[in-house]
């Protein structure tokens, strides 16, 4: 079996899923939440808003996340693949454009979850299990081939990675280290030993 044969049989397994009336309203809730990354600009500036601590990380991922979306926009421009044609079922939702690689819905989940994953504990535990059912509803949906939306993960992610520096590493992450026991502390000048 060819890799693009694979990548049609997963995509019509997972639109197939679609089938269902609750599913697909998911899929098109996560379709409409995820266009041009804005529930993850969202999120970032509302965290902003709420967390003055790690206000300006907060911002810088919210402006990783946009240069992700912005990124994968870029390359599907050069790329120019096609939506997938599915003959037996209609896609869930419309797109706003009609080339397919990579999925910026993808692109945009992943970079948030790495971002602001960061910065929270909280974060790290909410945010990729989302970012995962966006990238699976583009599947659902049928607007995007897996490869699609893979191709776009890794580009969000890499993206975010590479900005982490200029995110900053949030104070309250940084664990200080443990007091010495007493038997460990040098004892203070002049003090018997």
């Amino acid at each position: 079996m060819r890799y693009s044969d694979a990548d049609h049989r997963l995509l019509s397994a997972l639109r197939d899923c679609g089938a269902q009336p609750r599913v697909a309203a998911v899929a098109r809730a996560f379709s409409l939440a995820g266009e041009h990354g804005a529930v993850w600009l969202a999120g970032g500036a509302l965290a902003a808003a709420v967390d003055r601590e790690r206000r300006r990380g907060w911002l810088r991922g919210a402006a990783l996340v946009g240069a992700a979306h912005l990124a994968s926009m870029g390359v599907k421009r050069v790329v120019r693949r096609p939506r997938p044609p599915l003959a037996a079922r209609e896609p869930l939702v419309r797109t706003a454009g009609r080339h397919s690689f990579p999925s910026s819905h993808a692109t945009s989940a992943a970079a948030a979850a790495v971002a602001y994953g960061a910065l929270r504990p909280a974060g790290a535990r909410l945010v990729p299990p989302l970012a995962a059912a966006m990238c699976v509803s583009r599947l659902v949906a049928g607007v995007h081939y897996p490869s699609d939306v893979l191709v776009g993960a890794l580009l969000g992610g890499a993206t975010a990675r590479l900005g982490a520096g200029w995110m900053g590493r949030p104070r309250a992450l940084v664990r200080p280290h443990p007091p010495a026991s007493p038997a460990l502390r040098p004892a203070p000048l002049g003090a018997p030993s």
